[in-house]
């Protein structure tokens, strides 16, 4: 048994109480610089200021890294988008001429056509007068082949005979004929130009003349249609009385 105040004893080792540790403290086994030593003091490794530092630094690196990355990429799709710009400024550029083909086509056939005649009718020799009949025929030519152009173009031409109702849609008003037949108002009584349409929308609308009904024609015709049957009419009294009169003288 211990006194009161005393460490107890180990009775069965027969040892007494270790004395008590002094200067404040244990010291920490195996940490040097740790309470109760007197040894230097020393951080340890990956703490402090140096390595915050260093962690800014790696930091900073990668982000400047990423940055240059990504301005690579945006390089490359400024570059991708100019080429594709370029290829299709092209392409549009080879769709009009191709488109314009034809039209070239038609022109060159147009210009042979016309020095031919020309040559023709500057040629030495006899003076001919110009054969009305090949005139009309070059000229016919050259609206086909104009026509064929605009075909190849998808334009299509369509014409208007005279006769047929005026179509406020497809055809354009250019000039007003008076005409004493109610059946022709309202109708094409003649043509200027054709016309030319594509899918179905028209382009140009074709140049007719219409024809009106002249009230004053119609008016003396009424007149002197109604004075023709008065007079039939007055001629036929005329004739019975007559035929009246001589009955009566026979009769006497």
């Amino acid at each position: 048994m211990s006194r009161d105040g005393e460490p107890p004893v180990n009775e069965e080792s027969g040892t007494g109480p270790e004395p008590a540790p002094t200067g404040g403290g244990t010291a920490a086994a195996g940490v040097p610089g740790g309470p109760g030593t007197d040894g230097p003091s020393t951080s340890v490794p990956g703490t402090g200021p140096c390595a915050e530092v260093r962690d800014a630094l790696t930091a900073l690196t990668a982000l400047t890294a990423r940055l240059d990355r990504e301005h690579e990429r945006a390089a490359h799709r400024e570059a991708v988008i100019d080429r594709l710009h370029a290829e299709n400024q092209r392409l549009r550029r080879g769709e009009l001429q191709a488109m314009l083909e034809p039209v070239r086509a038609a022109l060159y056939r147009l210009h042979d056509q016309a020095r031919r005649e020309s040559d023709r009718l500057a040629a030495p020799g006899p003076a001919a007068p110009p054969d009305a009949g090949a005139t009309a025929l070059l000229l016919e030519a050259v609206a086909d082949d104009v026509a064929d152009a605009l075909a190849r173009l998808g334009v299509e031409r369509f014409t208007v005979e005279p006769g047929a109702p005026y179509d406020v849609s497809r055809h354009r008003p250019v000039a007003v004929t008076p005409v004493g037949d109610p059946l022709r108002d309202g109708t094409v009584t003649a043509v200027q130009s054709d016309g030319f349409e594509q899918s179905g929308k028209v382009l140009r609308k074709a140049a007719v003349s219409v024809g009106k009904l002249d009230q004053g024609a119609q008016a003396g015709g009424n007149g002197a249609g109604h004075a023709a049957k008065a007079g039939s009419n007055g001629g036929g009294d005329g004739t019975q009385s007559g035929q009246k009169n001589s009955g009566l003288g026979t009769d006497r």
